[in-house]
Parts: C-alpha cells; sequence; structure tokens
C-alpha cells in the first residue's frame, strides 16, 4: 500500500473539498488517462487495486503512472469507546481527489486498450471518471 515515509504532523484535520483541481488536470506524461468527475478521498487500498486492474489488462504492456498519492491520515476511535477523550489513532491515509484531476496515465499501448485498462481500473474507484487523449496524440486507423 501507498502511505508517506514520514510526516510533519501524525493527525491532520479532514477540510473541505471545495472548487476545481488547480494541479494535475493535464496529462504529463501519458497519451491517454482518466481524470476525476467528482470530489472524494481515495485510500491506498483503492489506489492498489486500480493500479493491479489496470496493469493485468495491459499485459505489462506499456507504462501506467499513478498521479495521486495518499498522504492525508484518516483516523478513527476504536469501537465502543465513549464520546471525547481526544482524537482517535490514525488508521490508513487517502488522497485528497477534486473534479478534473488527472489519476492514472498510461502509454505504450494501443488505444483500445488503455480505454479498457483505464475502464477497469476506475471501476474500482469511488468517483465518476472521464476517459482523456493527449492533444498530440494522432489516431491511424487501419
Amino acid at each position: 500500500m501507498l502511505s508517506p515515509k514520514r510526516q510533519k504532523y501524525r493527525k491532520m484535520q479532514k477540510g473541505r473539498m471545495k472548487g476545481l483541481s488547480q494541479r494535475g488536470h493535464r496529462l504529463s506524461n501519458g497519451m491517454f488517462g482518466i481524470k476525476s468527475l467528482d470530489s472524494k478521498f481515495i485510500t491506498s487500498r483503492q489506489i492498489e487495486a486500480a493500479r493491479i486492474a489496470a496493469t493485468r489488462y495491459m499485459k505489462r504492456e506499456g507504462q501506467l503512472w499513478i498521479k495521486i498519492f495518499p498522504d492525508k491520515p484518516i483516523t478513527k476511535k476504536p469501537l465502543e469507546v465513549r464520546m471525547g477523550k481526544g482524537k482517535g489513532a490514525p488508521e490508513y491515509f487517502v488522497a485528497v481527489v477534486k473534479p478534473g484531476k488527472i489519476m492514472f496515465e498510461v502509454a505504450g499501448v494501443p488505444i483500445d486498450v488503455a480505454k479498457e485498462a483505464l475502464r477497469l481500473a476506475s471501476q474500482k474507484l469511488p468517483v465518476k471518471t472521464k476517459f482523456v487523449i493527449a492533444n498530440d496524440y494522432e489516431y491511424i486507423s487501419e
């Protein structure tokens, strides 16, 4: 699972996910990608499941880039514990995803393979997604 090696503070406030993604809203590495249409917290387990689904379909050809990283700790109190007595212990890490954020990028495979691989990956994620193609991609029909 993805998690930070070290962090400045152990616990973090949840905050609000207002507005659109300000960074990471364009393809930078691959020719194809999936873009988020919702705002949600995505856990490291969900990212890993999506990565496995995409790479299995591509049969480890081409390249896959994960453009999100879970760096926000989510705390949870143990079951059947009374209210109060402070904030719970960190349980898992999440990546904050806003609308417009590119989450996965693919290169080195045909468009139909990339489309299906990213469709399978997006099924593992809790957000609605959209398949995007780079501007400089030339589609050659055979």
